[in-house]
């Protein structure tokens, strides 16, 4: 089966396995794990930021930032189709008693002036507004991404307004790439970012969540609370330092594999709707009487795997594993939905 679900269902190739089992290893909840400490102090200088944390997920190091960020009786601002408030079971209100004002972006995408009418007023009876997430690249929005550029304007305003902004970059590495935009030009534009490892670049576990010194320390404790605190996990660690020292610049191929599987699907007659690609992530609708469901058991009967983002929505991923000849078999195997 060709899998085309997620970017998160790549498996480690011999040369990273070999780094796991190499690694040196000790406890970290002590901070003695030599490979965990390399890999936050090469994301902290990456991206020009204070101090790091590793955690087991992208859903963790965004629920610790919250968290530590805001209190009760406060809100975050987000678009509608972030991550943070769609797809981790409302963890903002779980773990942190907090709110969540939702603004309606482009493709997840929001600008400083939507983020401005969106603060409250200070009145009694509304949240405090206290908290900025950004999404890059935006899941639900098809790969969208913003530039540093985009991000400046919501940044001036999150600092006049006194609000802390936080950064879910769970495909990060693919919105740099394609933005050309250099990580510490994002580690100055945010008070917090989440890094994830186990998407694109290919680590099986792991995301490392980025601030200053104060704030680390408060999440490490976090973590700890939430369950996060991992012993020998510099065997993971090793795999994200892998993933970093050779899988950013490769990720461009996946964005021309996915653009390319776009212009197949353009010309199924059953398509509608297809959102820009503009990293490694396709979303498009199917006219009814078609189903996402009936599309879907069509595309396993080829071979495909795809994942249903709606009723009549699909969505595919590509990834490290989809090599050029499962690129071939796609491409070919579309042909027969016509």
């Amino acid at each position: 089966m060709i899998n085309l679900i997620s970017d998160t269902v790549t498996q480690p190739c011999k040369s990273m396995l070999k780094a796991m089992m190499e690694a040196e290893v000790g406890d970290d909840v002590f901070g003695q794990d030599p490979t965990i400490n390399a890999l936050e102090a090469k994301l902290m200088d990456m991206f020009g930021m204070e101090a790091a944390v590793y955690c087991p997920s992208g859903t963790m190091t965004n629920q610790i930032a919250i968290r530590v960020h805001i209190g009760l009786l406060e809100e975050l601002i987000c678009d509608i189709n972030s991550h943070v408030y769609q797809s981790e079971t409302g963890g903002y209100a779980a773990n942190s008693g907090a709110g969540v004002k939702l603004i309606h972006g482009t493709n997840g995408k929001i600008t400083a002036e939507q983020v401005k009418m969106a603060i409250n007023p200070d009145y009694d009876w509304v949240p405090k507004s206290k908290l900025v997430v950004l999404e890059n690249t935006c899941n639900k929005g098809g790969g969208c991404y913003y530039t540093a550029e985009e991000i400046e304007p919501i940044t001036a305003l999150c600092k006049e307004e006194g609000l802390k902004l936080h950064l879910d970059g769970a495909r990060i590495f693919n919105a740099l790439i394609e933005s050309g935009d250099k990580p510490q030009s994002m580690g100055r534009l945010f008070d917090s970012i989440s890094v994830c490892l186990s998407k694109g670049l290919g680590a099986p576990v792991g995301s490392v969540l980025l601030g200053n010194k104060d704030f680390i320390k408060q999440a490490r404790r976090c973590r700890k609370a939430m369950g996060g605190g991992m012993r020998q996990a510099g065997y993971l660690a090793a795999a994200c330092i892998y993933a970093l020292d050779h899988n950013i610049d490769r990720l461009k191929i996946d964005h021309d594999r996915a653009k390319l599987i776009a212009q197949k699907v353009a010309e199924l007659p059953m398509v509608e709707n297809i959102r820009p690609v503009h990293t490694n992530i396709l979303i498009f609708d199917v006219k009814p009487p078609h189903t996402s469901a009936s599309f879907i058991k069509k595309l396993e009967e080829l071979g495909i795997l795809a994942v249903p983002f709606g009723p009549q929505t699909v969505r595919f991923v590509t990834h490290l594993d989809f090599t050029e000849a499962m690129l071939d078999q796609v491409l070919t195997k579309l042909q027969m939905l016509q």
